[in-house]
């Protein structure tokens, strides 16, 4: 398993209360499903500091201080190394993966998605907090085939060309989101891919507003100005009107607050 740097007390206290988190502290599948819900119900999934002109950091101390201190949200290399330093201080055995996003191209990308994979009494679980709309609420137990129910929505990993995929269902069919090995990564791995995702112009991050939260029943998207809304069943969508409606939005949806005035860089698509 690769090692990752651990928080400090006063920090894991701090990052539990942001994720408004008062249980246990054992390394057992209970707390790492409860810790795994309560991440990605709290903490959104985003790509603002991008559109800020402001660069991505994903040394411990930056990332505490943003996404806990700061309350705000990141995308899959901020959250999951993040939540990789709490798990590991305490006692939980993690690897950190890699994986090629699938959802949404037909294109074959970089591993540019970081996982974890939890071992626990012999049993391996994905641990993703970092995938935003089409992400997993709780741990998935690593057994091919197998179909776990999340709520509204079921997920599964299946063996392809001797590496894995994880899909979802949608209308009935398996969507694949990304495609993982199980070979562990080193912070320099996804200090590469950080820096294509988050400056190469070709990168949808560049590109694209995106601030995403996930609840038990509702999953919420805002893409640019177009608002999403998934219950699992239902879908709607609305356009938000100009830049300061966009900034009430990303505050009473997504729980992230900006000075009035503020200016995202984005393509209008």
């Amino acid at each position: 398993m690769t090692a990752a740097p651990t928080l400090a007390r006063t920090d894991l206290n701090n990052y539990l209360r942001r994720i408004g988190y008062a249980g246990g502290l054992t390394p057992t599948y209970d707390v790492l499903a409860a810790l795994h819900q309560a991440h990605a119900t709290h903490i959104p999934f985003e790509n603002l500091d991008i559109l800020l002109g402001r660069p991505i950091r994903l040394d411990l101390a930056s990332l505490h201080a943003k996404l806990v201190v700061g309350r705000r949200g990141g995308y899959c290399f901020e959250q999951n190394l993040l939540f990789a330093a709490i798990l590991q201080s305490i006692g939980f055995s993690v690897a950190r993966l890699a994986a090629r996003v699938r959802y949404r191209t037909h294109r074959v990308l970089p591993r540019t998605h970081m996982l974890l994979l939890v071992s626990i009494d012999a049993e391996d679980w994905i641990a993703d907090v970092g995938f935003g709309l089409a992400g997993l609420l709780a741990p998935l137990l690593f057994t091919p085939g197998e179909e776990a129910h999340q709520s509204a929505w079921t997920y599964r990993v299946v063996q392809e060309r001797g590496d894995w995929v994880l899909q979802w269902q949608q209308d009935g069919s398996w969507v694949d989101l990304y495609e993982f090995s199980l070979v562990p990564q080193q912070m320099a791995d996804y200090e590469m891919a950080n820096y294509y995702t988050s400056t190469h112009p070709d990168s949808r991050f560049v590109q694209t507003l995106t601030a995403q939260r996930i609840a038990p029943d509702m999953r919420y998207l805002l893409r640019n100005r177009e608002l999403t809304a998934d219950d699992g069943t239902t879908t709607t969508k609305r356009l938000v009107a100009d830049d300061e409606e966009l900034l009430k939005v990303l505050a009473e949806v997504f729980d992230l607050r900006f000075p009035a005035g503020t200016r995202f860089r984005y393509e209008e698509r």
